[in-house]
């Protein structure tokens, strides 16, 4: 006893008066033996503690129930305070009591640690019970919810004696728990410390919110798992606000589509009058021929207008697919083919003043991105070139294969990797530094009001920054401007165009079969009228909507209906079809339609419906028909 320190250690007789005392006490208490031996241990307490008769209540207790124990104030010799944990047993000969053995240790440190832990958990509690925005709440090892924030009360609808004790489940929608994910949820943050995801959320009346979730795996010193911390914030205003920002965008990006458009039309119309005048002349040409009898030269003049229409179409079907809304749709691309195949009308859109020229790598690269986006970032930046060259210049465009290690991918704000590069130079008047640091700002430009609305360079930006690339510039008042799109490598090879099909005779129609065909559009209705009964079929014509119908509802038999898709009389194509198929289920329908296909019927076609874009060839057409009546 004397060897311990730690501990104030000593004995008391019946009474209370203090009989020995160790060198723990000394220490603790500051006393030596001989100030205080004799004397009653009541001096130790403090002064409401012994005007509360405590000394004497612990002694008593101690006698009675056999052993008092106690945490409390103490004073030392020099008048402080510390906490001390006391316990006194009772000292027994026989069934005589001779004493106590006192027990007490300095306990102050530890009930400063206790209190400040217990005053941190406090305000922990404080904090996340006063946080409404978000619900913060514990899960036990299994799922259970232990206890609840009024965040979580606020998100969810339930109060805390709503769901403690329930399982956590019953807030994900009835679809995912078929599927699993809460249990995948805590699964992936057993094993990984930490589960995040945005979801579909259920409250307590049923509706639903979009939510971002957070789920951390808590651990006890050992390691072992003890439950989960998990916080739930609703992000449905959120989650609006990004969608409307995404068609925001869209719209945005339609709108420099129209605005390249615009620019194209006056030396389109130039075109298509010479492609007209081809025709037309090469039709008056035959006609004056037959009539002399010169019949000898008829394949000339037919050859001549179907290169005019050839090319009118191609040209059409191009500016459709560039013009009309579209799912973005990223796809392994051939840039050295898209430019090749957009050269023609690159061509025109910069004017007879400017050479075009191109420097495209023998071995390029694929690379994945939406093959329409890319050509209308290429037409937006050859539309720049051709305004920043008013007198004329040289446009080039070029393509190549890089390979950036850290340090300049980081330069160029790219990761490390294989990129394709697409570059536009022209020769024009260049950029100043404070054009060229603002030059891919939305609606920025230095165009005369109402000749651009500075949502090119930005659009651009925009398609390359979400094809995982990157846009560059380098330019110099008076030493022209070069702007490289850069885009990642794809390893699988770019589609091949399907080749066109070899002529072959179309098989004739068996007796009996008949074709509805219905067309505004009389020459065309004539057209596809002849080509039928030419090929054997019954041939009925309707001019509009309505009266195609009518022919629906008699009770002629109809294999086929033809029908374009804008037609007059209130009733257009695709609801004429509906209302025939109503009528004859089943009946096969094929749209001819001068629109891109699927701005004109939808991105997708119910079984038995078919399209085909105008101009097409008549021989083809007998085909498709011929094709479509077996298969039917």
């Amino acid at each position: 006893m004397q060897g311990v320190v730690d501990y104030a250690i000593y004995m008391l007789d019946p009474t209370g008066i203090v009989v020995s005392w160790n060198p723990g006490a000394e220490r603790i208490k500051g006393y030596t033996a001989d100030e205080v031996i004799g004397t009653s241990f009541s001096r130790f307490y403090v002064e409401e503690d012994r005007r509360r008769g405590m000394p004497e209540r612990a002694l008593r207790t101690a006698a009675e129930e056999g052993r008092f124990t106690a945490e409390a104030w103490r004073i030392r010799k020099d008048g402080t305070r510390f906490w001390a944990m006391v316990v006194i047993d009772p000292i027994r000969r026989g069934d005589v009591l001779i004493g106590f053995a006192k027990v007490t240790r300095d306990m102050t440190e530890q009930r400063a640690a206790q209190l400040a832990a217990l005053e941190t958990e406090r305000r922990f509690r404080l904090l996340v019970q006063g946080v409404h925005d978000y619900a913060i709440y514990m899960l036990g090892p299994d799922g259970q919810v232990t206890n609840w924030n009024t965040g979580a009360e606020r998100i969810k609808g339930y109060t805390a004696d709503e769901i403690v004790g329930e399982h956590f489940s019953r807030f994900y929608t009835e679809e995912d728990r078929e599927s699993g994910l809460p249990y995948r949820a805590l699964e992936t943050a057993r094993r990984e410390g930490r589960y995040e995801a945005e979801g579909w959320r259920r409250r307590k009346d049923g509706t639903r919110f979009w939510a971002g979730v957070v789920i951390d795996a808590i651990r006890d010193e050992a390691g072992a798992l003890i439950g989960f911390a998990k916080v739930t914030r609703d992000l449905t205003e959120r989650r609006e606000t990004q969608l409307q920002l995404e068609q925001s965008r869209e719209q945005l990006f339609q709108a420099q589509k129209m605005e390249a458009l615009g620019q194209l039309t006056g030396g389109l119309a130039h075109d298509f009058n010479n492609m007209l005048a081809g025709i037309s002349g090469s039709l008056d040409l035959l006609k004056t021929r037959i009539a002399q009898g010169r019949t000898g030269e008829l394949d000339r003049y037919i050859s001549a207008a179907q290169g005019a229409a050839g090319r009118a179409a191609a040209l059409t079907h191009r500016l459709l697919a560039f013009a009309r809304r579209q799912t973005l749709d990223p796809k392994p691309t051939d840039a050295n083919r898209l430019i090749t195949g957009m050269g023609e009308l690159v061509q025109r859109t910069v004017g007879p003043a400017i050479e075009v020229r191109t420097h495209l790598h023998p071995e390029l690269w694929p690379t994945l991105c939406d093959p329409n986006q890319l050509e209308n970032a290429l037409l937006n930046l050859c539309i720049n070139a051709r305004d920043a060259m008013p007198g004329g210049g040289v446009l080039t465009v070029g393509t190549a294969n890089l390979s950036l290690s850290g340090e300049e991918a980081r330069r160029r704000g790219l990761t490390p990797g294989d990129y394709v590069t697409v570059r536009v130079t022209d020769t024009g008047v260049g950029m100043t530094a404070e054009v060229l640091e603002r030059a891919f700002d939305p609606f920025f430009t230095t165009k005369p009001l109402g000749q651009g609305t500075g949502l090119g360079l930005s659009m651009v930006y925009g398609f390359a920054r979400q094809s995982g690339g990157q846009v560059r510039i380098r330019s110099a008042p008076d030493e022209g401007t070069a702007i490289i799109v850069y885009l990642p490598r794809h390893l699988a090879a770019a589609a091949e165009e399907e080749a066109p099909a070899a002529p072959v005779e179309t098989p004739r129609a068996r007796a009996g079969e008949t074709v509805l065909v219905v067309d505004d559009e009389e020459t065309v209705r004539m057209l596809v009228a002849e080509v039928l009964q030419d090929l054997g079929y019954t041939a009925l014509q309707a001019a509009d909507g309505p009266s195609g119908l009518e022919t629906l509802r008699g009770a002629r038999r109809i294999d086929l209906l033809v029908t374009d898709v804008g037609l007059p009389g209130g009733l257009n194509g695709r609801q004429l079809a509906d209302a025939a198929r109503a009528i004859r289920p089943g009946l096969p329908v094929l749209f001819i339609t001068g629109y891109a296909e699927t701005a004109a019927t939808g991105d997708r076609l119910e079984p038995g419906l078919h399209v085909m874009t105008k101009p097409f060839a008549m021989d083809a057409l007998g085909a498709r028909i011929k094709a479509i009546i077996e298969s039917g």
